[in-house]
């Protein structure tokens, strides 16, 4: 199956740095979330898309167990946001479901996203074009799978870091 173009940071931003990995079951999804945690740190900022049920929560799952935060990581679909405390001492983990939000940085503004950023790392899925205003630097990761096949459990997923804190991080070493 050939990758389909990604989706990556907005019309004239910044093009970033940018790996792609094939995925072909949840649990290498997962993996792929433990992986990618220990790259990152306080005050990141990651968008998550891709289509219903691409893995998105499951990266996220993925990410939480990695950075031994407290707390099933589910879908905050219904809630907006979730955030599961730290149980080591490293950074919680904000994560937000921006779906039914439709408007940008505005409509999310409840949820003091700017405040919890700078000690917090947060994710947001369904977040490209409504929260990149928070930081210049953020991680874009975009999740692509068959549609309408949902017996095919293979994934594309791409990673694009944005901006001076991901100019020099090597996304590659996830693949390892």
């Amino acid at each position: 199956m050939e990758a389909p173009a990604p989706h990556g940071p907005a019309e004239g931003s910044d093009p970033g740095v940018t790996t792609e990995f094939t995925v072909s079951s949840p649990e290498q999804m997962k993996e792929l979330g433990r992986r990618l945690s220990k790259l990152l740190r306080a005050g990141d900022l990651v968008l998550l898309n891709g289509e219903l049920g691409a893995g998105k929560t499951t990266l996220t799952r993925g990410l939480g167990e990695g950075l031994g935060v407290r707390g099933a990581v589910t879908s905050p679909t219904f809630v907006i946001a979730r955030v599961h405390p730290s149980l080591g001492g490293g950074p919680p983990l904000v994560h937000v479901d921006a779906y039914r939000l439709g408007g940008g940085l505005e409509e999310m503004e409840d949820l003091d996203l700017d405040v919890s950023l700078p000690e917090s790392v947060v994710v947001v899925e369904w977040g490209e074009g409504k929260v990149e205003e928070l930081t210049e630097d953020r991680l874009h990761v975009a999740v692509h799978r068959a549609v309408g096949d949902t017996a095919d459990e293979v994934r594309h997923v791409c990673l694009t870091g944005i901006g001076a804190r991901w100019a020099t991080v090597d996304l590659g070493v996830l693949s390892a």
